[in-house]
């Protein structure tokens, strides 16, 4: 189509107000201008006039050569449609933007929830694994302490009873050195001396005896013998040979007493003060332990 002059100024004043006017909201055209055509020509510097919509302004200034402006306000149905899916494409952007952030927090949301939940599982886990390593280190102390205690009361008891036999040992040291005393004293030995053989003679049961004692005890031994012949014969009714040894005779360290042999020497029965006094001490040994330490509270039987 060729504009004439008159048609092309009308064209520029459109594009010159579209550019200047300060009122543009809405699209309106000259009536009677071909828009469709005014906007192919001149479609970039209108869509650029305004940021949010498309050839956007409220009136319109036109004016023929020389005379006044008029004001037109009649719309193009293209221009409309133009704005009306921009508008669409507007609020489509908006609701994906945010549909997407919408999504986007939905995602971060559930990543949050699900490292909350994993960080306690972690933390729950190395917890119960802290845990169960000090209780192991606790009963590793506890079974140390209890190992410990157990070896230092073993090793007191020890001592205990060592003390307590290093006193029984001492005082049967001294009972053996009072001994001595014992067969000085000539009223009670030769009494003790005739138990010892006639005790002899008992355990022995033998037709022939023969008796070893001190050398300075034989006077003694050979008076006793004869008191206590008669006493055994009345008590078992058998007959008794007895001889002293005169080759042999006992240590003379041995406090006193006496030792007594069957016939072919193969049996032996010692009455020395020093062995009766450790039969004695043997047997009495819990008496002893009573009287000196005093009852253990853990014993249940006395041997």
């Amino acid at each position: 189509m060729v504009l004439t002059g008159q048609q092309r100024y009308k064209h520029m004043m459109i594009l010159w107000n579209m550019m200047h006017c300060s009122r543009l909201t809405y699209p309106t055209v000259y009536k009677g201008v071909n828009m469709s055509t005014t906007l192919n020509i001149y479609s970039s510097k209108v869509i650029m006039l305004d940021d949010g919509s498309l050839c956007a302004f409220k009136t319109l200034k036109m004016g023929g050569m020389g005379g006044n402006p008029t004001f037109v306000r009649e719309p193009s149905l293209f221009v409309i449609n133009i704005y009306s899916s921009c508008l669409q494409i507007k609020h489509m952007m908006a609701f994906i933007e945010q549909e997407a952030n919408e999504k986007a927090e939905e995602i971060d949301a559930k990543a949050e929830e699900e490292f909350n939940i994993e960080k306690g599982r972690l933390v729950q886990t190395q917890r119960l694994k802290i845990m169960e390593y000090y209780e192991k280190k606790e009963k590793q102390i506890e079974q140390q302490k209890k190992i410990q205690m157990s070896n230092l009361m073993n090793q007191a008891r020890l001592k205990v009873l060592k003390a307590r036999d290093d006193m029984i040992s001492e005082m049967l040291n001294e009972a053996r050195q009072r001994l001595g005393n014992v067969a000085k004293d000539p009223a009670r030995y030769p009494a003790l001396m005739d138990g010892l053989i006639l005790q002899g003679f008992y355990q022995l049961l033998e037709p022939k005896v023969t008796i070893r004692c001190r050398k300075q005890d034989v006077q003694m031994v050979q008076a006793s013998i004869q008191r206590n012949i008669p006493v055994f014969k009345a008590a078992v009714k058998m007959n008794i040979e007895v001889r002293i040894d005169q080759d042999n005779f006992i240590q003379p360290d041995v406090s006193g007493g006496v030792e007594l042999y069957n016939g072919n020497g193969k049996i032996k029965v010692s009455n020395t003060l020093e062995s009766r006094l450790d039969l004695m001490a043997q047997q009495m040994m819990p008496e002893i332990r009573v009287s000196l330490f005093g009852a253990n509270p853990n014993r249940k039987f006395l041997d």
